[in-house]
């Protein structure tokens, strides 16, 4: 499982101008099961999403496929991790 950290490099005005792309660009994924949890960070400087993928590599595609990449409005971080538990609840601990 992976971690996509996006940390914006321009103002709130520019990111608010590509936002409807970005959530078509979420849509996408989260329809074709890559993406499992997303949303702003507090302050609102930046997002996170939860992927799932086989490798690296292939969420280093998906991520080039953001408009906030493309148009190199955010810096991307991705954190690998191997999710060995997780809350029975889960779904109802997520709001």
């Amino acid at each position: 499982m992976f971690i996509i950290e996006l940390t914006y490099k321009v103002p709130l005005e520019e990111i608010d101008a590509h936002m409807k792309a970005h959530v078509i660009y979420l849509n996408k994924f989260y329809k074709s099961k890559e993406f499992i949890v997303s949303g702003r960070k507090i302050p609102r400087d930046g997002g996170i999403i939860i992927a799932t993928a086989l490798t690296k590599k292939e969420i280093e595609k998906i991520v080039k496929q953001d408009p906030f990449y493309k148009h190199k409005l955010a810096e991307f971080r991705i954190i690998e991790f191997n999710a060995s538990q997780k809350a029975e609840d889960i779904n109802e601990l997520i709001k």
